[in-house]
């Protein structure tokens, strides 16, 4: 099957998460044969940050670890039917210009052969209604929604039975335990500032526990302004700045525990959705203490990880780990069971290409 998929970056993932379930995503679709084709515009933001922030090294990383990936660069106006000509699936990501949104979609209405899928992967449905409403979606197939939280709210838009949950996952085969354990200590917090959707929650569930509970506290992360760093020096965490996310798995491997705190629209109004992070710590083995996020889709079993109601849980939670070397292993064990049994990339190709071979027969009688 040819494939095309339209992101707002591949090579960069500086505060761009989506970045991380799609190069996992398309290294199980290339490996079982597919033809994939990226696209993303020139002058990305994120892409400009990261280069900067960092200069073309900052792409260092992610071409060692996914040398198979590619993505071509498209500038504003760029002829939208050469780029899907030929293809059976184009997939559109909602951090996208509307303009090219609706472009693909008037290709789809005119009769266009392939099977058209918007995917979600942000809060901005609740946050910023009006924006995601602007898109025009008329022409589509479907919306991949990454929670069912989410995908009622495009059920409540008149999706019906169009609008699929599609999880994020691990990308196993670049997220999981180091070959050889060595020494770990402290705790690692992989995760930006953004824009103070959690910074109260930061502080009550990672930056006070982790000085209360005598454990050191490394943070790597975007968009820390100087008010936030000023934050962090209180508390007496190290701010590193930016990490790749293909350097993740070696900082999980260096720390005792890691930490979850939701953004606030996914601990309330949008609940059940994970970060992407929660998967891909539970692959590296490390052990997970969260702050309360409701389950609702029974992602995870009880064991998996540690979750906690309130700063002082989350401090005796951290007391414990730091103590008992069984706790720590039975989580690890769990956590990682249930991502390999569930929450793999390769689980979600095959999510998606059972949700295309339904769509399908009907994509082809529409372009009749």
């Amino acid at each position: 099957m040819k494939i095309v998929y339209f992101t707002h970056s591949l090579v960069s993932c500086w505060n761009h998460g989506n970045a991380h379930f799609l190069r996992g995503v398309l290294s199980e679709l290339l490996a079982r044969g597919h033809d994939v084709r990226v696209y993303a515009p020139e002058h990305a933001w994120s892409l400009a940050n990261l280069v900067a922030d960092h200069g073309p090294d900052g792409l260092d990383a992610y071409r060692a670890a996914y040398p198979e990936l590619g993505s071509v660069s498209y500038p504003l106006g760029a002829d939208v039917a050469a780029m899907v000509d030929g293809a059976d699936l184009v997939i559109v990501h909602e951090w996208n210009d509307h303009d090219l949104v609706a472009a693909l979609g008037g290709l789809r209405r005119r009769g266009a052969p392939w099977t058209l899928l918007f995917h979600d992967t942000h809060h901005r449905a609740v946050s910023e209604p009006d924006q995601m409403r602007a898109y025009d979606l008329s022409g589509y197939d479907g919306v991949l929604a990454f929670g069912e939280a989410l995908s009622e709210v495009y059920r409540g838009w008149g999706w019906g039975d169009r609008v699929w949950t599609w999880h994020e996952a691990a990308d196993v085969r670049r997220f999981h335990p180091p070959a050889e354990e060595g020494p770990r200590d402290g705790l690692v917090w992989i995760g930006n500032w953004g824009d103070g959707e959690r910074t109260e929650e930061l502080e009550t569930f990672l930056f006070e526990p982790a000085r209360e509970a005598g454990l050191s506290l490394d943070i790597y992360g975007v968009r820390y302004p100087q008010p936030a760093r000023e934050t962090l020096a209180r508390y007496g965490a190290r701010y590193h700045g930016w990490a790749p996310n293909a350097a993740a798995p070696g900082l999980f491997a260096r720390a005792l525990a890691t930490v979850h705190v939701p953004r606030r629209y996914y601990a309330t109004i949008l609940p059940g959705i994970p970060t992407i992070r929660v998967f891909e710590a539970l692959a590296c083995g490390i052990p997970l203490v969260s702050a309360p996020w409701q389950d609702s889709e029974r992602l995870f079993r009880d064991g998996d990880f540690l979750m906690v109601s309130s700063g002082d849980a989350m401090t005796q939670a951290l007391r414990d780990l730091r103590e008992d070397a069984d706790l720590r292993a039975a989580l690890v064990a769990s956590g990682r069971e249930t991502i390999l049994a569930r929450h793999t990339c390769a689980h979600r190709v095959d999510e998606l290409l059972a949700i295309v071979a339904r769509i399908a027969p009907h994509a082809r009688k529409d372009a009749a």
